[in-house]
């Protein structure tokens, strides 16, 4: 997205906000492939949104005022938006949605839209791979992105997440993979852990889970949840028990930094729960011993 663009879509949301009710919401493509959820680790950073691979029409997820579009044909810069043609939509209560990523428009965008109502044609501009669209929703009162799967209606989901593999980080940066029979060193460590979701008929494709709880001897030391990402002074936050940055959680790639704990000489039950967001769990406990 070019400087010029960025500037003019966030003095957008700091427009006056609205009182009216936020609506029912709905996924803009039927029939679609999540390739992408809210909080999946992508090289290191956080997906904001849902990227969804489909055909067809972008239908509206929920009806509001269209406060900026833009065509992805940029001919004003020499600088092409990321997003490609993009279109950002006043849901009220400081709610907006925005779609991104589908073919470029022509003619001008529509001052209004309403639920179910065609937006644009699912394609493949700006930074996509694929034919789709990426969704996205930020409140622009807390100055946050929200997870759409949060609001929007669920998924079909009846797999459980998956835990490949559970990994201490050491104040030093060296990494120690947790094996049976495994001893570290006292002092304090990052528990990283490698954990993935994937949704009922989606192709197999791998998905960030939506929470990860850590304890150690029975006290929870982290509770990693991808329900928002806040934003400050350009630094995105993670809340994780308390909020931390980004750059924290999302290393070492591909897996998740989901709590930190100072560890005694002595055994250590460490304990990981993983979740998604309809409620399915995967568990795995792991005997450390600490010199």
């Amino acid at each position: 997205m070019s400087a010029r663009v960025r500037k003019l879509f966030f003095a957008f949301l700091a427009m006056s906000l609205t009182s009216a009710a936020l609506p029912a919401m709905e996924w803009p493509l039927q029939d679609a492939t999540v390739v992408r959820n809210f909080g999946f680790n992508e090289r290191g950073r956080p997906t904001v949104g849902v990227v969804l691979a489909g055909d067809g029409e972008v239908l509206a997820s929920g009806s509001g005022e269209v406060i900026f579009s833009f065509s992805g044909s940029n001919t004003a810069s020499r600088f092409p938006s990321t997003l490609g043609a993009w279109m950002a939509v006043d849901l009220g209560n400081g709610l907006i949605s925005i779609y991104a990523r589908y073919y470029d428009a022509d003619g001008p965008a529509p001052s209004r839209v309403d639920l179910g109502a065609p937006i644009a044609t699912a394609g493949a501009s700006g930074w996509s791979t694929q034919e789709g669209c990426y969704f996205m929703l930020f409140d622009r009162r807390e100055r946050r992105w929200v997870n759409p799967a949060m609001i929007v209606t669920p998924f079909q989901d009846t797999l459980v997440p998956q835990i490949h593999g559970i990994q201490l980080l050491a104040e030093d940066g060296t990494l120690v993979n947790i094996v049976p029979g495994q001893s570290v060193i006292q002092g304090m460590y990052g528990i990283i852990v490698n954990a993935s979701d994937a949704l009922s008929g989606n192709r197999g494709n791998s998905l960030a889970p939506h929470r990860i709880i850590s304890s150690v001897n029975g006290t929870e030391v982290g509770r990693l949840s991808l329900e928002t990402i806040s934003v400050r002074d350009g630094v995105m936050l993670i809340n994780r028990s308390a909020q931390v940055p980004a750059r924290r959680v999302y290393a070492p790639f591909p897996a998740f930094e989901a709590g930190e704990v100072w560890l005694n000489r002595g055994q250590a039950i460490l304990e990981i729960i993983v979740q998604d967001i309809a409620g399915n769990s995967s568990r795995t406990v792991a005997h450390i011993f600490v010199e």
